[in-house]
């Protein structure tokens, strides 16, 4: 069998004005003045992404900084209404304080972002706590 038969007929396969691939130097080798244009594209490319990476790391510095935030005061309304129970009543701003706390956007740092829902999740446990006793 001889090949294909077709609209062009048995030929070779390949791009027919496009650069040639050669076998010396055991590698893919551009065109002269493809390298100056692929560099030149690729620092175009990269400076949007570098603004992008930059803005999301502020971003995420800035998400790291309300979390920890977040964190220290539940941390010191758990504490005061661990303080108010033991004097025998509980305030109940404290606790509106507390639910509010509790919801917010999570850190972008896991370890901080897995503290911060620990804190949440005994926020809102003493948060039903508080809501069945009531009733």
């Amino acid at each position: 069998m001889a090949g294909m038969d077709g609209i062009g007929g048995v030929g070779r396969a390949g791009p027919a004005n496009g650069p040639r691939i050669t076998s010396r130097g055991g590698g893919f080798r551009l065109p002269a003045g493809a390298k100056e244009s692929t560099e030149a594209a690729a620092a175009q490319a990269a400076t949007p992404l570098g603004l992008m990476a930059l803005q999301e790391a502020e971003d995420a510095a800035a998400r790291d900084r309300c979390g920890a935030a977040r964190a220290r005061d539940m941390l010191k309304e758990l504490s005061s209404l661990q303080a108010e129970m033991l004097r025998g009543a509980a305030d109940p701003a404290r606790l509106e304080r507390l639910a509010r706390l509790a919801e917010g956007e999570a850190p972008a740092d896991a370890v901080l972002a897995d503290a911060l829902a620990s804190i949440a999740l005994r926020a809102r446990i003493e948060l039903a706590r508080r809501s069945v006793a009531a009733r």
